[in-house]
């Protein structure tokens, strides 16, 4: 078990006294969140073995609420002394009279992630030895490569949670991301470009068996990357036509417009889609759902971090808003089912979280949609952007992009940019194709200092007009 400790010894009896402690001034709903986590990380570089690390934490979150205050407190000793203590710090945001926790019920959570074998109790030579396959198949692609540093983190994560309303259920959640980065340098120009490509999810080492996932793949997609946008032009500037690869372009749907749906900004009203359910914000093409459901996504969770089996969550439908994704508190504002309290740890309070976000397919091909463009940007990477959530306007940095030109796809240009709103680019939307793709685990989500995995995915989709930031006005 992650960290050696024994959940089974934390048992009804327990709980029900450590829930009673923190009840004891009163609270409405009291929440414990115990954690174990065993984390690994490898980094290749030049050629050798540059760094590798192993980390423990362990400890117990206790949340007391009542109205709409919260009193949270976490201990990382597992002694009754400590966890009592922990109990009672966050049961004083209460004051009156105590009340009782329900009788605990197990829970017997979905099983989206098993796995034979836990990666983290592999040998650590068989994961050197994908290291080194990396470097070596990123430096055999182009004599052009001049660096090549190749990552591989992974944790095992146990987690119970127990509630006053009298949930108890317990998850294992194993996580794994393997990267590799290339510089590339013409030695004519001394121009550098770099790569990057990497995947991974709640998998086991059996996923660098899979097609498309071996180290070798990784390393030649980084190289490629790298040495095709050596030759790439300037970006062009202004208002065209934006064409969005498969996949990881989902990144732009999540920071745009998932977070603006997450329910604590529209319960504070600080949303640009507060107010807005049953309103049209996007064009009738449109469908996005949050789905924690995809077989070992790296979004992908049994149950969220309060304890509630997590369901997929249709946010909206044919362009218009139909839902937002809810925490326990914030579902009892809305008057809904919860689902997405997620948290980095046992020290942190949750929060609504998005899981794997994809927008799903349309009527149209990838090679029509391109054909349709006379001169626009095709963007495949990203490598993430900002987004002001009270009005969803973003900025994002294109990481690999190419002209459209005539209906096909010709130069790489580099330094480019999209910024525009959410709404107003959702609304744009006017070719969506049936090729939808969930990006291979390699995103993380920030949020008020926490991070926790998540998943991005969409089909090859056109909008018609964005605002592309660049070097060279068109």
């Amino acid at each position: 078990m992650a960290g050696d400790v024994d959940f089974d010894s934390i048992d009804p009896v327990l709980v029900g006294r450590l829930l009673s402690r923190a009840l004891d001034r009163g609270g409405d709903y009291a929440d414990l969140y115990f954690q174990a986590r065993r984390s690994t990380s490898f980094s290749f570089e030049d050629g050798r073995l540059r760094t590798a690390t192993c980390g423990v934490s362990i400890g117990l979150g206790v949340r007391v609420q009542r109205g709409d205050a919260t009193g949270y407190a976490y201990t990382e000793a597992l002694d009754d002394e400590a966890m009592m203590a922990a109990a009672t710090t966050a049961g004083r945001i209460a004051a009156s009279t105590s009340t009782s926790p329900a009788p605990p019920r197990a829970l017997t959570p979905p099983n989206r992630y098993a796995q034979e074998h836990r990666t983290t109790d592999a040998p650590s030579e068989e994961k050197r030895s994908l290291l080194a396959r990396a470097d070596r198949a990123a430096r055999a692609f182009d004599a052009r490569v001049t660096r090549v540093t190749a990552s591989l983190t992974e944790e095992d994560k146990e987690i119970l949670v127990a509630s006053s309303d009298g949930t108890f259920v317990r998850d294992r959640q194993p996580l794994l991301r393997f990267g590799v980065h290339v510089i590339a340098e013409d030695p004519k120009t001394h121009t550098r470009q770099a790569g990057s490509s990497g995947g991974g999810g709640r998998v086991a080492l059996d996923y660098f068996l899979l097609p498309g996932r071996t180290p070798e793949h990784q390393a030649r997609e980084a190289a490629r990357i790298a040495t095709v946008m050596l030759d790439a032009k300037e970006a062009p500037a202004g208002e065209l036509p934006v064409v969005l690869g498969a996949g990881d372009s989902g990144i732009l749907l999540h920071e745009a417009v998932g977070h603006g749906l997450e329910a604590d900004f529209n319960r504070k009203r600080t949303s640009n889609y507060t107010d807005r359910i049953g309103q049209m914000v996007a064009s009738e093409l449109v469908t996005v759902v949050d789905d924690p459901t995809f077989a070992q996504g790296r979004g992908t969770i049994n149950i969220d971090d309060e304890g509630v089996i997590a369901k997929p969550a249709r946010l909206i439908d044919r362009g218009r808003l139909v839902g937002y994704l809810q925490d326990r508190q914030t579902a009892r504002f809305f008057g809904t089912e919860s689902g997405r309290g997620r948290r980095e740890s046992f020290r942190c309070a949750p929060m609504p979280r998005m899981t794997n976000t994809v927008m799903l397919h349309g009527p149209h091909s990838a090679e029509e949609i391109i054909e349709s463009v006379k001169f626009g940007v095709y963007a495949k990477r990203f490598s993430g952007g900002q987004v002001n959530i009270s009005n969803g306007d973003f900025v994002f940095s294109l990481t690999e992009s190419y002209l459209i030109e005539d209906g096909k796809i010709t130069a790489p240009i580099r330094g480019v940019n999209l910024i525009g709103n959410g709404p107003e680019v959702l609304a744009k939307v006017d070719m969506l194709a049936a090729d939808v793709e969930v990006s291979d685990g390699i995103w993380t989500c920030g949020k008020e200092g926490q991070s926790v995995p998540v998943g991005v995915g969409c089909p090859t989709t056109r909008i018609s007009a964005i605002t592309v930031g660049g070097t060279k006005v068109s």
